[in-house]
């Protein structure tokens, strides 16, 4: 077991082998970042985003712990309904040597369904989640700007920042390497481009009525565009 020496040191088992600490603005490769992230055993946690330790404060429940169980809940019944699909709570993403986030929620087709990421022999997600959403309620600078370019460089299909203390949700999809706006209907329900069936009721999310949008997922997984996608991935 490690344990710590100084404010800014992690001492191991080994003699005269010292592993420094790992600290909020640290510039580093995701090599030892990982490194320092694994010489501390109960960070819950730490991302690297352009090559910058980002370290967040503890989280509140109605700005982060709430929507963000919200939004599991809404992808969650997608998966149940989409064989070939998987729904991921704050993993670690290995997306390249400067970046490794942790996001929210991650959305992704599984490699043997032909998904674009895959997982690693220790069980990390190596390369770009098909869908990420980033709950940023008081983070809106970095997943806007710094988590956006990097999401957008490694080919991050589709990618939504539900920004709570504004009441909005933003979900933008890849196009040409650049991210555009996917707007809702004039019902108000957004279709993803990449996970067809997957609908949401923007305004039912933000008023928290889950009832209501599970109703419109519901016929999102009942639409003949899902079970063709369902088809096709069953096909791979």
């Amino acid at each position: 077991m490690f344990t710590l020496t100084t404010a800014a040191m992690v001492k191991t088992p080994s003699p005269g082998l010292t592993i420094p600490f790992l600290e909020n603005g640290d510039r580093l490769n995701r090599y030892e970042f990982e490194r320092r992230y694994n010489a501390i055993p109960n960070l819950k946690k730490a991302e690297l985003i352009e090559g910058i330790v980002y370290m967040p404060a503890a989280l509140r429940f109605k700005s982060h712990g709430q929507p963000h169980s919200w939004t599991i809940v809404w992808l969650g019944t997608y998966e149940a309904m989409t064989p070939g699909v998987a729904v991921g709570d704050a993993p670690t993403v290995r997306l390249d040597i400067d970046n490794e986030p942790q996001p929210d929620v991650v959305l992704l087709i599984l490699p043997e369904a032909g998904g674009q990421a895959q997982l690693s022999d220790d069980d990390y997600v190596e390369g770009a989640p098909e869908l990420i959403v980033e709950i940023a309620a008081s983070s809106v600078a970095i997943d806007l700007h710094a988590k956006k370019q990097a999401y957008r460089r490694n080919g991050v299909k589709e990618y939504i920042v539900w920004q709570v203390l504004d009441r909005k949700i933003s979900w933008l999809y890849l196009e040409k390497g650049e991210y555009l706006d996917l707007l809702a209907d004039s019902d108000g329900i957004v279709r993803s481009r990449v996970f067809p069936g997957l609908w949401l009721a923007v305004a039912e999310l933000l008023s928290g009525n889950m009832s209501g949008v599970l109703a419109v997922l519901q016929a999102g997984v009942q639409s003949p565009e899902h079970a063709a996608f369902v088809q096709k991935l069953a096909s791979k």
